[in-house]
């Protein structure tokens, strides 16, 4: 089969088009003819050689994929051979096929375009697993999500909105703030005007979580905006700096700080984490209270141009690639 193969740690030309070995499923595994694969920032990381796939997975990148059921090994018995699906993967997504736990497999609702599909799995077993699970945002709340416009954003503003939440996120750009404020975000900071501590202080709010992916200097302005008892959960490190951090404020509000990955995970756990997205967020994509948002499609031979539409970071929402 085909698929996109990082040829030495680089910059996005390095990302080509080869011939592999198609994968078997093994034992609880199913085999996805994938129609669509995301493009996320975990794939930029993996390409300049930042993070290796965990053991077991595929040496080519990609976390999320969208397709249909080809071939269920023994043990499976909540899929089948033409089931249209999402997958969470810890790797080999930009390919033709790929393996994958059935525990980490999900039937996508029939309102969901098969390629669109490729744009919601990661992003809502992030979000939900973060702010809800660990976060424990709760109706009535505040949200904060730093990068309101990426596609972990537009997931987590459609997601807190749909269950009760008020959204306030920092973006770059007035078209991206608009676009948040479409999708219910109420507070809208541009974070190369505004200071977002200062902005929430104007607006009389604290914010109960803080999903950040920027980190650095981040870190004590993110304590600085926190509601007592608040949790900030830490997805990534974007600015690529060390943050610093006077633990008296954090005390003082009793808040917490959670860092946090997905790909590494466990089987298991991750197969609980879809267990919750089915139960709790599927509902909302299958009313369309939550939709995925796709900025761009590109076919997979482009993965490059991709990715520096990614590292760009001009999109709105979730690039996919095309198979």
């Amino acid at each position: 089969m085909k698929a996109v193969i990082i040829q030495t740690p680089g910059d996005a030309d390095v990302l080509q088009l080869a011939e592999v070995d198609e994968p078997q499923a093994g034992p609880g595994e199913v085999v996805v003819g994938v129609v669509a694969a995301g493009v996320n920032r975990a794939d930029i990381s993996q390409r300049e050689g930042h993070y290796p796939p965990p053991p077991g997975a595929p040496a080519w990148p990609g976390l999320e994929v969208s397709g249909l059921v080809l071939q269920v090994g023994d043990g499976v018995t909540t899929l089948k051979v033409g089931d249209r699906v999402a997958a969470l993967l810890s790797g080999g997504g930009y390919a033709e096929r790929v393996s994958v736990p059935a525990g980490q497999v999900i039937v996508l609702p029939p309102n969901i375009d098969l390629i669109d599909g490729a744009a919601l799995i990661e992003v809502a077993a992030t979000v939900w697993s973060n702010v809800f699970l660990l976060g424990d945002l709760r109706a009535g709340e505040t949200l904060l999500v730093h990068g309101g416009s990426s596609g972990i954003g537009t997931m987590a503003i459609q997601l807190a909105r749909a269950r009760g939440a008020r959204v306030a996120v920092t973006a770059g750009s007035a078209e991206k703030l608009s676009a948040c404020e479409a999708l219910g975000a109420s507070i809208l900071i541009n974070y190369r005007t505004e200071d977002f501590v200062e902005r929430l202080k104007d607006e009389a709010v604290a914010a109960h979580v803080i999903l950040d992916s920027i980190g650095g200097s981040y870190l004590a302005r993110n304590v600085q905006a926190l509601a007592t008892d608040g949790h900030i959960v830490n997805i990534g490190n974007l600015s690529q700096e060390p943050g610093t951090l006077d633990f008296g404020p954090l005390m003082m509000k009793r808040g917490a700080i959670h860092a946090t990955s997905l790909r590494g995970r466990s089987a298991a756990a991750k197969a609980a984490i879809v267990d919750s997205v089915r139960e709790n967020v599927w509902p909302l994509v299958a009313d369309a209270s939550v939709r995925p948002v796709v900025s761009e499609r590109f076919p997979l031979a482009r993965a490059a141009d991709a990715h520096r539409l990614m590292e760009g970071s001009t999109h709105i929402g979730k690039i996919v690639l095309v198979v």
